[in-house]
């Protein structure tokens, strides 16, 4: 089966395209055609921004599409960055400004009090049926310092403590089993 990602994120398409395998195929929105349609997220929740997401690209392309909206959620900031958490640092952050804001916002604050999860949430939308949702989530506690090179955004400082290192320091295949994108995706079932 054959899904437009409603994404300009590489890194996000090749995650989602390893922990697929080969039951789905992703196209990007460039290789549907629609490259150039951006879709605002402002949403209050993840579900409402991977619905908004895939049912404006299935009503651009005509296909089934799927998106997703994820985000880190951190205790001791009450939930924040949440659907921020790309742009947590301003609207066109880098992973690194990112990173330095949220220690700054977490300077301070012991190690127990840094519990923080990634959580993802999966859309799929068909022609002609309503969205269907799957959500993903792992734990994790927020470091004082970036540990490792695999991955992007926030995997330099978030710690599982299951295996003892960051998700960036985790092979991918090990990281997309446990991701929070690897969980919501686990439950993916599509009815063609």
């Amino acid at each position: 089966m054959k899904l437009v990602l409603a994404s300009k994120n590489r890194h996000k398409a090749e995650e989602m395209q390893a922990i697929l395998g080969g039951k789905i195929t992703l196209i990007t929105q460039d290789e549907a055609g629609v490259g150039d349609l951006d879709v605002i997220e402002d949403g209050d929740t993840f579900e409402e921004n991977a619905i908004k997401k895939a049912v404006t690209i299935m009503n651009a392309t005509g296909l089934p599409c799927i998106a997703d909206d994820s985000g880190l959620c951190v205790d001791a900031l009450g939930g924040a960055p949440g659907v921020y958490t790309a742009r947590f640092a301003g609207e066109n952050a880098t992973d690194d400004e990112n990173i330095e804001k949220l220690l700054a916002e977490l300077e301070g604050i012991e190690k127990e009090k840094r519990t923080a999860r990634f959580v993802c949430v999966i859309a799929v939308s068909f022609p002609g049926r309503e969205p269907i949702t799957f959500r993903g989530e792992c734990e994790g506690l927020i470091l004082t310092e970036k540990h490792g090179e695999n991955g992007f955004g926030y995997d330099p400082v978030f710690f599982v403590e299951q295996f003892g290192k960051t998700m960036a320091e985790l092979p991918a295949d090990v990281k997309n089993s446990i991701s929070h994108r690897g969980c919501a995706l686990a439950k993916l079932k599509i009815e063609e």
